[in-house]
């Protein structure tokens, strides 16, 4: 079931924390909640998701404001792992197309690493293996979920979307459990939730209008 704007936004699925104090929406209410979620070999979330999400800590943490950073998979399953993100946050080493763009950039430290230490807890989305079994109730989730005016299409645009749909998650390996109860569209991708632990919004890529919106939540 995805979850709706302005209801009540479900526990974080987390299979591990890799970093800080294990914690839970129910514990940071009260906090508005920033979750920048992000997966290992995301360039994009190197170069701008998890930066901003860093300058939002340390501008609002003594606030009122939790940020926590949770890696998914909805790709690349042998990069995005738990054990890469273990890496990543114990010694900051990067891999792949982050750690191609990152020294394209010029951001790399020596030794493939990165220029700054993420400071709030970090876990990793739980991947469920998938069966195999390609159901039409399966399809037709996946496509309320991520197209949300699929019934305007034309019925032929329709079954060419489908079938899109049917190859995709045939070659899919695993469901990352917390990206795809959030409807989340990619990464870098921002989950907010207000002090009462409702939803209110959710971002995919750099949005400009963060701090906007948690000042409105702060000051609820």
């Amino acid at each position: 079931m995805v979850v709706r704007l302005g209801s009540r936004a479900p526990e974080l699925k987390i299979s591990e924390w890799v970093q800080g104090r294990p914690t839970s929406l129910e514990n940071e209410r009260g906090n508005v909640v920033l979750v920048e979620v992000f997966q290992v070999n995301c360039p994009g979330c190197f170069l701008y998701g998890i930066p901003e999400a860093i300058s939002l800590y340390k501008e609002y943490r003594e606030k009122g404001l939790t940020v926590l950073g949770m890696a998914t998979a909805f790709e690349d399953f042998d990069k995005n792992t738990v054990e890469n993100l273990r890496k990543l946050v114990t010694t900051g080493e990067v891999i792949g197309e982050t750690l191609n763009a990152l020294a394209y950039a010029g951001q790399l430290r020596e030794g493939n690493k990165l220029p700054y230490k993420i400071p709030f807890p970090v876990g990793m989305d739980y991947l469920k293996k998938e069966d195999g079994a390609l159901t039409e109730s399966r399809v037709a989730d996946f496509i309320e979920a991520n197209v949300p005016d699929f019934r305007s299409y034309s019925e032929k645009d329709r079954q060419v979307l489908i079938g899109r749909v049917k190859e995709y998650l045939k070659s899919k390996q695993y469901s990352a459990q917390t990206f795809e109860t959030y409807a989340l569209r990619g990464t870098p991708s921002v989950i907010l939730v207000d002090r009462k632990g409702m939803l209110r919004a959710t971002y995919f890529g750099s949005s400009g209008s963060l701090h906007t919106a948690i000042e409105q939540l702060l000051a609820e």
